[in-house]
Parts: C-alpha cells; structure tokens; sequence
C-alpha cells in the first residue's frame, strides 16, 4: 500500500485525508461556541478567551513539532499530532465543561504541526509535486473547515452538543491515513533544546495574559506594566538562547533570508485579522442585535453557513494562487492578498447591520485568506534548502499561530474596553475590532513589497507546468 501511494496523485489524496481532519477539527467547535458557551456557562468574552488559548497553544506547538519531527521523523511525530488531536476532539465530545474545552483544544491545536511535517514527507517523496500539492492541500483545508462548521452546527440544531462529536470519526480516518504515508527520506538531526522551549512558552503565556487581562487590570496598572515587561525580557532571552544554540528550538537564523522573513512576516500580518477574528466572528452571529444594528443572532446552523461561503470562497483564491503567481509574480499576488482583506474588514466596519451586508466583508476576507494561505505555504517551502524544509514551514506557521493568537487577544482586549455592564461587546468594540484587522492586513500587504523572486525557477519546470494546467 505504502507503493501505491509514496509518489504524486496517491501521495497526495492520503495527505489531503490528514488535512480535512485538521480543517474539521479547526472548524467545527466556531459555529457552536454560543451554544457550548452557554451550555456551561462562558460569556463571548470568555469564548473569545477559549479560542484565544487554542491559539498560544498553535503558537508553542509549531516549533516544537517541527523540530521533533526533524529529529526522529517526520511521520513518527505526525502520527502522534493525530493522536493527540484525537484525544483532545474526544474529550470535548464525552464531557464538555469549562476544562474539557481548554484541556481538549490544547490537544486539538497538535493539528498545527500536520503542515510542516506533511510538507517534510511531500518534498522529500515528490518535490515535483511541491506547489501544486501544497494549494490542493490548502484547498481542501479550507474546505474541511467550513464542511466540518456546517455538520457541527446541523447536528446541533437537532441537538445542544451533538455537534461536537464531528471530529471523532475524521481523527480516526486521519490514524489510519497517516500510518499509510512513506517514510519520509529527509536528514534525521538534532537536539531538542528544553530552555527554549520554557523561554518561549512562558514569554507567550505572560504576553497573552496581560493582553486578555489589561483592560481589567487597567493598561497603566502595575500588573499590566510588570507582565508586559516579564514577557518582553522571556522573548528576550528565548531569542538569545536560540541565536546562541547549536541546535535552535525555532532556527531564527532562518530569517536572514529576506524572502522567507518577508513571507513570514506578510502571514503573520494576515493572520491577525483573517484567522484571528474566527472566534469573533461566531459570537458576533450568534449575538442578538442590540438595537443599534451590530448583532445578527443566528443560530449555530445558520452561523456555519457562513463559515461554509467563506471558506468556500477561500478554496476558490487558493486554487487559482498558482496560475495567478505565474501571470502576476509572487510578490503581486502576496500585495493583493493583503489589500483584499483590508478590504474586507473596512466593509465590516460600515455595513454590518444585515447578513447580505455582513456576508459582502466576510467573503472578501475568505477570498484573502485561501490567497494568503496558499501563497505563503508554497512560497516557505521553496525559498530554503531541502534540509529546511518542515523548519521553514514550521518557522511560517509560527508566524501564523502568533498572528492569530495576537490579533484573537488584541480583539478580546478591545472587546473588553467596550462592554455594557451586562457584558455584551457594544458596537463600537466590534468596529474597532475589525478596523484593526483591517489597518493590520494593509501593513501585510506594504510587508509583501519587500518580497523579491529570485532570477533562477523556484519549482521545477515539470511542476510549474502541472501547476498552471490544475489551476
């Protein structure tokens, strides 16, 4: 089975098996966030906090997968992300309660080292498959994600947390895909390198906390000021122990390539608004209009429809990335990724009050993200050595996490600023919620001019070919 499947076509159908139980399990628990919420208690700050948690989880697990997979491979380590992705959809469906739902979505957030290791296993198995392989994957991620939204929300309809059993079956689908992929031939090397991991998980944490506490603690606070301090001193050293390591947890070193540090860069300012408002996005849907036009108070089925056009329109952009990147250049499509979802956001900042009108911004954000996702996964695997390749990804998904993790934080700290004394978010926190999103994606999209395609072919000419024709 392992022959049929270690090259092109084969290869990449089992990896999009293992990529559409990462887009369901990213997918399912938004749309029924209001009905969990309330289920066991969690107001729309505290869902925004829930997502936010998964988020910094995204954020420690990336490098750490990465580098473990490098070390005892690649297919070693995917198979325990699934695992523990299946452990944590599992615990969420038997026992939903505050802490099954934190402990179970840190589990859950294993999903982000299934793109850097799939990517370690596609390059080195069939490079010449790289970027048409990495859009398909991307495609059928957004898609999943979406999908996996509208069974939940279906399910939940009939009832409460019936929903939130989706996932079980695609985690074992996953399980038996992931034990049928080659081994990949990539380099086994290294050493894991335990300060940084502490460095780096703690520096996250305290970050996270003040900037999901500062409004309550008050930003000029004592509290506010030493935790911004302690985080920025943890970072600090985490770099210094990285920068001084043989055997760097997250190989900063990496970003010395102005291309990948470019592409970085651009994803983690996409990420803020496109990845970071999910949650967002769910408790403002769900939310019953407060009389002044922000709230449209759908239900979780109605709620995933949505999630489903968006990601529908996502699979859409990262489809055409490749045919685009080829007529436009690398560097065009990564600017107009950026300015589409400014775009978007700006649109939710003036029309809001209806679902047409809300639908018009949200799409536009769908499309930017299935163009950002494609372009920059594509673009982080071929701008390094083969020897770097889950590093690089890992190094880009990092980016991802951070500036999702970040943007769900920065929109939970201006939420709380704008609270009635009921608790509901106000108008003006959802508007300066997006209009954030918005300033931030526009500085992706300034990122991306910096972006430069070197002079020699970035794939080989067979898959650029491949690529043009699928697209």
């Amino acid at each position: 089975m392992r022959n049929a499947i270690s090259r092109g076509r084969g290869l990449i159908a089992t990896m999009c098996v293992i990529v559409v139980c990462s887009g369901v399990v990213q997918g399912y628990l938004t749309p029924l966030l209001p009905v969990v919420g309330a289920h066991v208690g969690i107001g729309g700050v505290g869902q925004n906090n829930l997502y936010l948690l998964s988020q910094i989880a995204f954020a420690v697990l990336t490098p750490l997968l990465s580098r473990w997979g490098d070390m005892w491979g690649h297919n070693r380590l995917l198979l325990i992300a699934v695992a523990m992705v299946a452990a944590g959809s599992l615990l969420i469906a038997v026992r939903p309660t505050t802490t099954t739902l934190a402990l179970g979505m840190v589990l859950q957030s294993s999903v982000v080292g299934f793109f850097p290791l799939l990517a370690g296993i596609l390059r080195s198995r069939s490079p010449e498959h790289g970027r048409i392989g990495m859009s398909v994957l991307v495609g059928a991620l957004l898609l999943s994600i979406g999908v996996g939204g509208y069974v939940a929300g279906t399910l939940s309809d009939e009832h409460a947390l019936a929903g939130l059993w989706t996932a079980v079956p695609f985690c074992a689908l996953a399980i038996v895909a992931t034990a049928a992929l080659p081994t990949s031939t990539a380099v086994r090397a290294g050493r894991f390198n335990s300060v940084a991991a502490l460095l780096l998980t703690l520096g996250l944490g305290v970050l996270m906390l003040v900037l999901t506490e500062g409004a309550s603690w008050g930003w000029a606070s004592a509290y506010s000021l030493l935790a911004i301090l302690a985080a920025l001193l943890l970072l600090a050293a985490w770099i210094r122990v990285e920068q001084r390591s043989a055997h760097p947890l997250v190989d900063l070193r990496l970003l010395r390539n102005p291309r990948l540090a470019a592409v970085s860069a651009h994803t983690f300012c996409i990420a803020f608004g496109a990845i970071g408002f999910l949650g967002a996005n769910s408790v403002y849907l769900g939310t019953a209009p407060d009389g002044h036009g922000f709230g449209l108070g759908l239900g979780a089925q109605k709620i995933s429809l949505i999630s489903l056009a968006m990601v529908a329109v996502g699979f859409v952009g990262s489809t055409l990335t490749p045919r685009l990147a080829r007529a436009i250049g690398d560097r065009t499509v990564l600017g107009v990724g950026g300015f589409v979802g400014a775009v978007g956001f700006l649109s939710l900042v003036l029309f809001h009050s209806s679902v047409p009108q809300y639908l018009v911004g949200a799409l536009t954000v769908g499309l930017a993200t299935g163009m950002f996702e494609a372009a920059t996964r594509s673009l982080s695997v071929e701008v390094v050595d083969e020897t770097e390749t889950a590093l690089s990804v890992g190094v880009n998904e990092m980016a991802l996490s951070l500036g999702a993790a970040i943007g769900a934080a920065v929109i939970g700290a201006l939420w709380a600023c704008h609270t009635t004394t009921g608790g509901a978010v106000t108008g003006a926190g959802y508007q300066w919620a997006w209009g954030a999103c918005s300033v931030v994606a526009l500085a992706g999209a300034a990122v991306a001019l910096l972006f430069r395609t070197p002079p020699w072919p970035l794939v080989p000419e067979a898959d650029a070919v491949t690529a043009g024709r699928t697209a």
